[in-house]
C-alpha cells in the first residue's frame, strides 16, 4: 500500500503515514515491504529501517531529533520515543555556495514571469500604496475606548453601506505601558493607521492615556487629512454623535474609490502556519512555498514569521541569506528570540503543543522543518523587526512569536495585503486582511468548509504544478475582491499585540 506512506526525503529514516494504519497492515516504500506492528495515526511517522537508541532520527533529510529506545522497522515513532536535540547554545555559519544556488533559482523563476505578470485589479492610494479591499477601519488608541469602537463599527456597518465594511480593530493596550511594550503597541496600531487596505481610518482615543493623541499623531507622521480623522473622547461632549460624523465624512471620501488594473508584483502576502499536524510539511506549506517562489519570481514581496518555529530550521533560511549582511541579520532574529525564552526562565524547545503532537509532530525540530517550507527556495531579502514595515521585495523574515493573533497582527502591520494560513487542525480566527485558510488534508477541508477556503491534501493526488496555479487563481480573485475568505464572511476579524514587560 505505497500510496498510505511518504518519505519525504531519500535521507530519511522515517516515513508518514498519509491515511491512519492498522497493526498488522502490509505497507510498501519504495522497493521494500515490511508490516506495520502498532496502530499509527494519519500524520504520524513510522521507522522504515530499524534504528538504535541514540541515533538521530531524520525527516526531511534533517535531524529531527534522536532515538530515545531501540525503534524497530515499522514501528511508531513519536514524542514517546524522541528527544528534541535543540538548545539555546547553536552556532551558525554562512554557506555563500547555497545562497549564490538560491539566487540563482530565484532568478529563472524571475525570467520565467518577466514579460507575463498577472495582473490584480486593486485601489491605487495617494502614497503610491495599492491596497485590495477599501474597508473603514477604526483604530483605538487604548483600550479604554474599545466600547465606543464597536458600538461606532456596529452603526457604520448599519447606516453607510460600505462594500468592504467598518471594522473596529480593540486592544487592552495603549496605557500603563513601558518601554518596548509601549512602543510596541504604537507602533503596530500606527501600522494599521497607514495600511493600504483601509480607505480610510477613525482613530479614537480616551484623553489621558500614555499613547496621547498628539504623541500618536506624531509617530503617524503624514496621513490623507480627508481619509484618517482623529476623535479624542474627553474632549468631546458627545463622542458617539461626532464618531458617526466623522465616519460619515471618511465615507464619503471613499465613495468613488475605483479598482484598477495594477501587476500582481504589487502584492504582498504574509505566510503562517496553524493547529499544524504530520502533513502540514507534506501537503499545505510546501503548496505556499510553491506560491512564494512564484510571487517573489514575479517581484512580489513574502513575509514569514513565527521565529520559535524556525528553531531548528534556521540554518535553512540563513544558507538563503541574499549575502551576509542579512546573514547577520537573521542569526540576530534569532538569537533574540532565544534570549527572549531563556530571560523568562524557559527553555528554546517548549513546543509542539498538544494539538501539533496529536497531529503527529513530535519535536520542535519537526514542526519547524515543516513550518519553513513556507518560505519555498526563495531567498531572504530583508528581515524585519517586530512592527516594522517591509521595505523591499522578496521574501522578508519578520519578527514576531507564533501565537496565531500575535503574528498574523504582525503581518498585517508590516504590510500583508492578505495572509496564506495553513492549518490541519483548523482554526477560525482572521487578520484584519484576508486570511486564507489552507487546509493539509480532505477531511478538515469538508469537515470545516465553513473555516477553509482551499483544500492542500490534492497536492498528494495530483500534478503539485496544477494545485499551484489553482492556488494562484484563487489568490487573483480574493485580491480582486471577486472571492471573500471564510473569515471575511464570518467577520472573524482581530488584533493582538505583542506584550512582554509590566503592566502598571
Amino acid at each position: 500500500m505505497e500510496s498510505e506512506l511518504i518519505r519525504i526525503n531519500g535521507k530519511d529514516n522515517v516515513a508518514v503515514a498519509i491515511t491512519a494504519l492498522a497493526k498488522g497492515d502490509v505497507v510498501t516504500v519504495g522497493d521494500d515491504t515490511f508490516t506495520i506492528f502498532s496502530d499509527i495515526p494519519r500524520g504520524h511517522k513510522v521507522a522504515i529501517r530499524d534504528i538504535s537508541k541514540g541515533e538521530r532520527i531524520i525527516k526531511y533529510g534533517y535531524p529531527i531529533g534522536e532515538a530515545t529506545e531501540d525503534i524497530g522497522k515499522g514501528r511508531h515513532v513519536h514524542a514517546f520515543n524522541i528527544r528534541t536535540l535543540l538548545n539555546e547554545n547553536a552556532e551558525y555559519h554562512y554557506d555563500e555556495a547555497a545562497a549564490a544556488e538560491a539566487v540563482e533559482e530565484a532568478e529563472e523563476d524571475r525570467l520565467r514571469w518577466k514579460d507575463h505578470v498577472p495582473t490584480i485589479m486593486a485601489y491605487k492610494r495617494k502614497n503610491g500604496d495599492i491596497g485590495i479591499r477599501n474597508a473603514l477601519w477604526i483604530i483605538p488608541t487604548v483600550g479604554c475606548v474599545n466600547r465606543i469602537s464597536m458600538q461606532l463599527e456596529a452603526w457604520g456597518n448599519a447606516a453607510l453601506g460600505l462594500e468592504d465594511g467598518v471594522h473596529a480593530y480593540t486592544h487592552p493596550f495603549g496605557c500603563s505601558q513601558l518601554g518596548e511594550d509601549h512602543d510596541n503597541t504604537r507602533h503596530i496600531l500606527a501600522d494599521l493607521v497607514h495600511h493600504p487596505n483601509a480607505g480610510g481610518v477613525l482613530v479614537i482615543g480616551l484623553g489621558c492615556e500614555n499613547n496621547t493623541m498628539d504623541s500618536f499623531k506624531e509617530l503617524l507622521g503624514p496621513v490623507d487629512e480627508e481619509r484618517v480623522k482623529f476623535l479624542v473622547c474627553q474632549e468631546s461632549e458627545d463622542e458617539v454623535a461626532d464618531g458617526k460624523r466623522l465616519l460619515s465624512e471618511i465615507a464619503e471620501a471613499m465613495k468613488n474609490d475605483k479598482r484598477e488594473a495594477v501587476p500582481m508584483s504589487r502584492l504582498v502576502v504574509g505566510f503562517k502556519c496553524g493547529g499544524s499536524d504530520g502533513l502540514s510539511g507534506i501537503t499545505a506549506n510546501p503548496l505556499v512555498g510553491r506560491f512564494c517562489n512564484e510571487l517573489v519570481g514575479m517581484g512580489g514581496t513574502g513575509i514569514l514569521t513565527e521565529v520559535p518555529e524556525m528553531f531548528g530550521a534556521e540554518q535553512m533560511l540563513m544558507n538563503r541569506a541574499v549575502n551576509r549582511k542579512v546573514y547577520e541579520e537573521t542569526v540576530k532574529l534569532i538569537q533574540d528570540f532565544k534570549h527572549y525564552f531563556t530571560s523568562h526562565g524557559q527553555v528554546v524547545y517548549e513546543n509542539p503543543s498538544p494539538g501539533n503532537k496529536a497531529g503527529g509532530i513530535s519535536t520542535l525540530e519537526d514542526k519547524s522543518l515543516g513550518c519553513v517550507q513556507k518560505g519555498g527556495r526563495a531567498p531572504v531579502s530583508g528581515v524585519l523587526g517586530y512592527g516594522e514595515r517591509v521595505k523591499k521585495p522578496g521574501l522578508n523574515l519578520l519578527s514576531g512569536p507564533g501565537n496565531d493573533i500575535v503574528s498574523t497582527t504582525a503581518q498585517s502591520a508590516a504590510g500583508a495585503h492578505m495572509i496564506l494560513f495553513t492549518t490541519g487542525r483548523g482554526t477560525p480566527l482572521g487578520a484584519p486582511v484576508p486570511t486564507v485558510k489552507i487546509a493539509t488534508n480532505r477531511e478538515l477541508a469538508e469537515h470545516k468548509s465553513d473555516w477553509i477556503d482551499f483544500d492542500a491534501s490534492a497536492m498528494l493526488s495530483e500534478d503539485p504544478r496544477k494545485v499551484t496555479e489553482d492556488l494562484i487563481k484563487l489568490i487573483i480573485s480574493i485580491a480582486n475582491g471577486e472571492v471573500h475568505t471564510r473569515n471575511e464572511i464570518n467577520g472573524y476579524t482581530e488584533i493582538s499585540i505583542f506584550k512582554d514587560g509590566v503592566i502598571l
